[in-house]
């Protein structure tokens, strides 16, 4: 049974990708993109490039944390009624267990906590080996629309 409030596609979460305004959001910069939303769970992908290394040539943990919030934030958005609440970030931690400097990163947000005000969500990002490099748990906020 899914946990969406209404079926999504990928492409709806490619035109969020755009932002508000249509000018793009952090997600286009990063190119952070939803590659697949299974029935309790939401993957997106990041390449792991120089554009998002640190000075030591890993992936930036900031951009790791990047994909984390963004991968839960839009699974925050869908399990809510969108017309009448949004979702936004309130709290983020990750621990980085494991480097990467290439390939690409998958992360999947599956729910910890789903409730009136808000939903906790658990990423677990991995490299294109499979291999764990980072896991964060985000706090969302359910907020009313006025």
């Amino acid at each position: 049974m899914s946990i969406w409030y209404r079926p999504v596609t990928l492409a709806e979460c490619q035109a969020l990708d755009e932002g508000h305004h249509q000018k793009g959001t952090l997600m286009k910069t990063l190119g952070i993109s939803i590659s697949e939303i299974g029935d309790d769970y939401l993957v997106a992908t990041m390449p792991a490039t120089p554009a998002h290394h640190n000075p030591l040539g890993m992936v930036h943990g900031g951009a790791n944390v990047a994909l984390a919030e963004t991968v839960a934030s839009y699974a925050a958005n869908f399990v809510v009624d969108f017309e009448r609440f949004y979702c936004v970030g309130q709290e983020i931690n990750a621990n980085h267990l494991k480097a990467s400097r290439n390939g690409t990163l998958t992360a999947t947000a599956r729910p910890l906590h789903l409730g009136r005000r808000t939903s906790v969500w658990e990423v677990k990002i991995v490299n294109a080996r499979g291999e764990l490099c980072c896991i964060a748990r985000m706090t969302a906020a359910v907020v009313e629309r006025r």
